[in-house]
């Protein structure tokens, strides 16, 4: 039911009701004003006739009967003459006024007061008067059609008037549903005009607000859709990046242990099979030949150096475990100061080869800089983690501490890098300051149901 439809059965309710109140009103001042009118009129007549009557009795019934024939109908009364037998002898003539027309008996029974019958007893007979309302009554009834019809056009010319003007003020409401359909729809462009009326022009201008904010809403979640479709497409583009340089890392690892290292080793078997030969012939030969010897042995050990940092060929071999245990070995003998702890526990916890990787950059990464920028004496690792937690590797150094900023890893890359690898792996990393100093740097990462055992 729209709005107009209800203001109109709003309206035409009221209207009725205030005719209705109207008419009970006047119907009940017509029925005071019939009332008094007959009864008035009965008595009247009743008294005019109770003098009058007995002096034509006296002269005997057809002076009576002469005397009624000459006055004729008495207002709002009916009069009947009969003999000492009951005999109807006379009958008051039928009013002339609207003759032949009558009110509705359910009107006349609501408006008419009750018969009033008075008898006047003389020798020859007797005289009745009854009271007829039905002029009066009429009259009312006439009142109250025009009244009727007056207040039928009254409400037909208010509801009109109600229609055109509640028409006119609610045609802006009109263009706000379209305008919120359209909204609805998926049209999120649509403004609506300056509309006529203060409620109207207001609801207009917040719709238009409401529609402004939204469509900055949308804008904002499309940019940030997009920025986090680029920023996803990033860390998927630094992910394969980091597996390439990986496989790169490893294949270059790979040569270097297995081709560079044979020929270095073959180099210093030759050049100590040379030196043993020419010993007792030339000894400068057997020197420069040792010399060879030595250089080689140290370019095994610079090369068995460096493939760790390129890639932990151990991790592939024996698992993350005897990785770290192989990091803290070398570590050791490159640093004879420096105490460490390792602590293994990882039960039936199971990675892939790049979360396995990751935590061992992590401690690669930790244990650098705390020797780098800590210059720590001592340092804990701990790796600990079963199928339903994950894995969580945990640094702990004493030395210095970093900067507040280091924390995500701004101003260190190797930090920042690693941070970017882990949140990529759907992991968690975080590098605090330790009680009472140092460092502690935590890695977690969820464990995977189809990786291989770490």
């Amino acid at each position: 039911m729209s709005l107009q439809l209800k203001i109109n059965l709003i309206v035409g309710a009221l209207t009725i009701l205030f005719v209705g109140a109207v008419l009970e009103l006047q119907m009940r001042s017509m029925r005071d004003s019939v009332n008094e009118e007959v009864v008035a009129a009965n008595r009247v007549a009743s008294q005019m006739l109770n003098r009058t009557a007995w002096l034509y009795a006296a002269q005997g019934t057809p002076a009576m009967l002469a005397f009624l024939q000459g006055v004729g109908r008495i207002r709002s009364n009916d009069i009947t003459l009969l003999d000492a037998q009951g005999k109807e002898l006379y009958r008051s003539p039928p009013s002339p006024y609207k003759a032949g027309r009558d009110a509705p008996d359910w009107f006349d029974r609501l408006i008419a007061p009750p018969p009033s019958v008075q008898s006047i007893r003389f020798p020859d007979g007797k005289l009745v008067m009854t009271s007829n309302a039905s002029r009066a009554v009429i009259d009312a009834w006439d009142y109250v059609v025009v009244l009727a019809l007056g207040a039928a056009g009254l409400l037909v010319v208010v509801n009109a008037m109600v229609f055109l003007i509640v028409r006119s003020t609610v045609r802006p409401f009109a263009a706000i549903v379209q305008a919120l359909q359209s909204l609805e729809a998926g049209r999120f462009d649509v403004v609506l005009p300056r509309l006529p009326g203060k409620e109207a022009g207001t609801i207009g201008a917040a719709f238009n607000r409401m529609v402004g904010v939204l469509q900055a809403n949308i804008e904002t979640e499309r940019r940030a859709a997009q920025a986090e479709q680029q920023l996803s497409d990033s860390r998927e583009l630094t992910r394969w990046i980091d597996r390439q340089i990986e496989q790169e890392r490893r294949l270059i690892a790979r040569e270097l242990h297995d081709e560079f290292g044979q020929s270095v080793t073959a180099v210093r078997s030759m050049a100590l099979s040379i030196a043993q030969r020419v010993a007792a012939v030339d000894p400068q030969a057997e020197q420069a030949a040792r010399v060879i010897a030595d250089e080689s042995s140290r370019l095994y050990d610079a090369m068995h150096g460096i493939i760790p940092r390129l890639t932990p060929l151990v991790l592939d071999k024996f698992g993350l475990g005897a990785a770290l245990a192989d990091l803290v070995e070398r570590t050791r003998r490159s640093q004879p100061d420096l105490k460490i702890d390792l602590d293994v526990n990882l039960d039936d916890a199971r990675l892939d080869s790049d979360a396995t990787l990751a935590l061992y950059r992590g401690a690669q990464e930790g244990m650098t800089n705390a020797l780098r920028h800590g210059h720590a004496h001592h340092v804990k690792l701990a790796l600990s983690g079963d199928a339903a937690a994950g894995v969580t590797l945990t640094l702990t150094d004493d030395g210095d501490g970093m900067s507040p900023d280091a924390s995500r890893g701004h101003g260190h890359h190797g930090l920042r890098w690693l941070a970017e690898r882990v949140e990529g792996l759907g992991g968690d990393f975080r590098v605090a300051a330790a009680e009472p100093r140092g460092v502690t740097l935590r890695v977690h990462l969820p464990a995977g149901p189809a990786a291989s055992a770490a």
